[in-house]
């Protein structure tokens, strides 16, 4: 159904855009979903129902270590290698209960690791290596279980935190007595490390893209002792920071491996930093769960537990529960067909070309493993590059691109112009995909349909609104001239950065310059895969680009600032050149009001009310050009315990740490042999392979 509404002008939030002529297409609200059956229900627990810091009567390990490593004076024992007070997870939220040690966890993922110097740019892989091998000042992950009313970041590096009288001071207790997978003490060095010589330095560049303005600008961090840190900042109770200090944008390295490589304690180039430790450096140390003792270039990375891991059950076992991680190098197509067939444990479901027969096969008796469908939480926005300042040095076809972008009868052109019914089809039948504007997801608690609007199909009507915007096709070709301006005769040729990395991605970008080409506008395609793609995306180096919804979309709480242009480097599409001076059009003022607004409150119903403000302004002012959103499935295999019911496979963070892997046990009867490193530990740092 469509619902048609006459908009009045108190609701004309974006002034703009209704001052213009005669609409040749009505503006509505956004269709229902379609229903779809097959999503499973979270179990909502306060903060406090998952875990808590506190010393037990005794703590337990594997047997193996034990004889093989305690016993032989090659390890402390077990409650020597503990904090004082570990992280206890709680048995009443496990869905399982206590679990038993044993098995591998094996993933499959597209991505090749570069290095383990995450803080300084190295990629991991991704797919989840990384998030086995940090942790962060606090975790967001398993959020999509927490109750609305009790909505804040869990602890976990940092154990607690409180706020000065004014707000404006945090001081974070960070938990003490962990230890690195090498027993080296992890202390406020390490986090100080991070922040000051990766952070603040502006020739180095972490992973995900952690700058001082993700913390607040103005933000400064200092060390009161070993175990205490205080975060100053401009403005008070800015409580959305605490998310930005989970994975990935705070995760701290090991300051005694990294300090001796930086340039500013040593003779190393920043290049010779970054790449100090390559993948073939094994046993690299880390305060996760898994440190990386094997790696067979475009094979293989095999991680072991660690032997100081922080992290306990009720019982005092010490986690994880499975003593193996693999990662298979492979692709992420290939990740789905080997969860489905057995061959690899867990995937998320992501791409809709694959899910039909992945439904099929889990269907089965036989099947190996199980499909879990969250909320649709994935979504795809088109974004145009709205700065016409000189971010990303556009050439002077560049320029004029960006300043249709900026021209609203263009952008409503754009959007009218797409026949989202068939982008959806065209990767999926069936009641998986709906037709998305932009905007806040459906799938968020803060998604509100009736303050969300769309121009719909409507290919006439949007070849006027290209006319209104100065374009015709004067030489006949089939593609709109510029009429006027340096540009003036051209025609408008349009790129399109998308990632190389996912077919999902590629195919949309594809529907998406076919049905321009109806409109009359030529759009390029630029498929770049990996760090090519991030370094156009963030170097401003694109016209218009296709990305997946990140946590601001679905969460909201989380990354907030990057809803809008806030600050010079929070929004994707609208960055600051290097003047650092922002030129927002009228509705992005606007956007950044309410998001500040939205940031500086702590009520609940005000936020709510907020974000229907936000999601009018943004998908009448078409802000992104939605495209599709559909729901993904976690796929496990059948033999793992302790999978919480509905993990989103995105929604806070990914699925393999919502599933809180560290927890996850296969019962002693299901386990397979599947270890490649059985009976061994972590070494010393750079040794080859794991110690026997």
């Amino acid at each position: 159904m469509t619902y048609r509404i006459k908009l009045t002008s108190a609701l004309m939030l974006g002034a703009s855009c209704f001052a213009t002529a005669a609409w040749a297409s009505e503006l509505t609200v956004v269709p229902e979903a379609p229903v779809f059956q097959g999503q499973g229900k979270v179990n909502y627990v306060d903060r406090g129902d998952v875990y808590e810091y506190k010393a037990l009567s005794a703590y337990h390990e594997p047997e193996y270590i034990t004889k093989n490593f305690v016993d032989k004076g090659r390890l402390p024992p077990v409650q020597e290698r503990l904090p004082k007070e570990p992280l206890v997870f709680k048995t009443a939220n496990m869905p399982d209960g206590i679990g038993v040690y044993g098995d591998v966890l094996r993933h499959v993922i597209g991505g090749r690791p570069e290095g383990w110097n995450y803080q300084a740019g190295q990629i991991q892989g991704w797919g989840g290596s990384d998030i086995a091998m940090y942790e962060c000042l606090t975790r967001t992950a398993p959020l999509f279980q927490i109750k609305a009313e009790d909505m804040e970041p869990l602890p976990n590096l940092a154990r607690s935190w409180e706020w000065s009288e004014d707000g404006h001071k945090l001081t974070m207790h960070l938990i003490e007595g962990a230890k690195w997978s090498d027993g080296v003490p992890f202390t406020s060095e390490d986090v100080m490390f991070f922040w000051e010589d990766n952070i603040l330095d502006p020739n180095v560049s972490p992973t995900n893209g952690a700058s001082p303005g993700t913390f607040g600008e103005g933000t400064t961090l200092k060390a009161i002792d070993d175990y205490t840190i205080e975060w100053t900042f401009k403005e008070a109770f800015p409580k959305q920071y605490l998310y930005n200090m989970a994975y990935g944008t705070f995760c701290p390295g090991p300051a005694h491996m990294l300090k001796p490589q930086h340039p500013k304690y040593s003779k190393n180039t920043y290049e010779q930093y970054k790449n100090a430790f390559p993948p073939d450096f094994l046993n690299w140390p880390v305060m996760g769960a898994w440190s990386p003792v094997l790696y067979r270039p475009d094979d293989i990375i095999v991680m072991r537990r660690n032997p100081y891991y922080w992290k306990v059950d009720e019982q005092g076992n010490q986690l994880p529960y499975l003593d193996e991680i693999h990662f298979k190098l492979s692709t992420w197509a290939d990740r789905d067909v080997q969860a489905v067939a057995g061959s690899g444990d867990i995937s998320n479901l992501e791409q809709p070309e694959n899910f039909v027969e992945s439904l099929k096969r889990a269907a089965q008796p036989t099947a190996p493993a199980r499909l879990e469908f969250g909320p649709r939480l994935i979504g795809y926005n088109l974004y145009m590059n709205f700065s016409a300042n000189g971010w990303g040095d556009p050439d002077a076809r560049g320029q004029a691109v960006r300043e249709l972008n900026r021209n609203e009868h263009f952008r409503k052109a754009v959007t009218m112009g797409l026949d989202r019914q068939k982008l959806g089809e065209a990767l999926v039948k069936g009641p998986f995909t709906a037709i998305y504007p932009g905007g806040i997801s459906s799938g968020s608690s803060f998604y509100d349909r009736e303050s969300t609007f769309y121009y719909p199909f409507d290919l006439d009507g949007a070849k006027k609104e290209l006319e209104a915007a100065g374009l015709k096709d004067t030489d006949g070709n089939g593609v709109v001239n510029y009429t006027d301006g340096p540009m003036k005769g051209k025609d408008v040729e349009i790129t399109l950065l998308v990632s190389a990395d996912y077919s999902t991605d590629k195919n949309l970008a594809e529907g998406v310059i076919g049905q321009m080409e109806k409109l009359g506008l030529r759009v390029i395609l630029n498929a770049l895969d990996g760090k090519q793609r991030d370094n156009a995306n963030y170097g401003g180096k694109f016209d218009w680009t296709v990305n997946r919804h990140g946590p601001e979309l679905t969460a909201v709480v989380q990354n907030t600032e990057q809803l809008a242009a806030v600050g010079p480097k929070t929004s994707w599409f609208h960055r600051a050149p290097e003047s650092g001076e922002l030129d927002l059009m009228p509705f992005e003022q606007q956007l950044v009001d309410v998001i500040n607004k939205f940031i500086a409150t702590q009520d609940v119903a005000e936020r709510a009310s907020l974000m229907k403000e936000y999601n009018k302004i943004a998908t009448t002012n078409v802000n992104s050009v939605g495209l599709t959103e559909y729901p993904g499935a976690l796929i496990i295999n059948k033999r793992f315990a302790n999978v919480p019911p509905g993990t989103p496979i995105f929604m806070f963070n990914w699925a393999e740490d919502s599933v809180l892997r560290e927890r996850l046990y296969v019962p002693a009867d299901k386990q397979g042999d599947y270890e490649l490193a059985k009976d061994t530990l972590p070494g010393k740092p750079g040794e080859k392979g794991p110690v026997e």
